[in-house]
């Protein structure tokens, strides 16, 4: 895949998304799906690596890009990123002085619940290849409950996790 078509891809999925886990689904339908340039497995890791660096919720972007062409790829994938942030200054202006439109606001609401449901479905997937016994399972479904119940940061159920899938695969 050339490293213009991998840039315009990323480019397509940074730049219709509302925050870096709303590309995913595009990310999945163009490099998974159809294009076959990318596992499942693969957008697992990038999505992991991604959460776990400090930053934006985006820039597993740039590992999907490494993951497609190397160090070129990743490249293209921190531009892809980059990309709306170059653009959003007129967007922002544009839409700023139509805010207050039902019209606009209707808008702005339906494209947040359809990206909130190309979420949920490109996480079936993905979950599918990522909770593949009993202990990570386990680890989801009690990592979800402490989220929901305590509302504390996520920080703490990624280390809670961690330990959890060390100690259990020491053991």
């Amino acid at each position: 895949m050339s490293l213009l078509v991998l840039y315009l891809l990323l480019a397509k999925a940074t730049l219709t998304s509302f925050s870096g886990a709303t590309s995913i689904p595009v990310i999945q339908h163009d490099l998974v799906q159809t294009r076959h340039v990318l596992t499942d497995r693969q957008l697992n890791a990038a999505v992991a690596a991604g959460q776990t660096a400090p930053g934006p919720n985006g820039l597993f972007v740039v590992s999907v890009g490494y993951f497609v062409g190397g160090v070129a790829g990743g490249c293209a994938g921190l531009v892809a990123v980059m990309t709306p942030a170059f653009l959003i200054i007129p967007m922002l202006q544009y839409l700023g002085r139509r805010a207050d439109r039902p019209m606009v606001r209707s808008a702005i609401h339906a494209v947040m619940f359809s990206a909130a449901g190309l979420l949920v479905s490109a996480m079936v997937p993905l979950a599918r290849s990522a909770l593949t016994g009993i202990i990570p399972i386990a680890i989801a479904i009690a990592s979800f409950a402490f989220l929901v119940l305590t509302k504390r940061s996520t920080v703490w159920a990624i280390m809670g996790a961690a330990i959890i899938g060390l100690a259990a695969h020491l053991s």
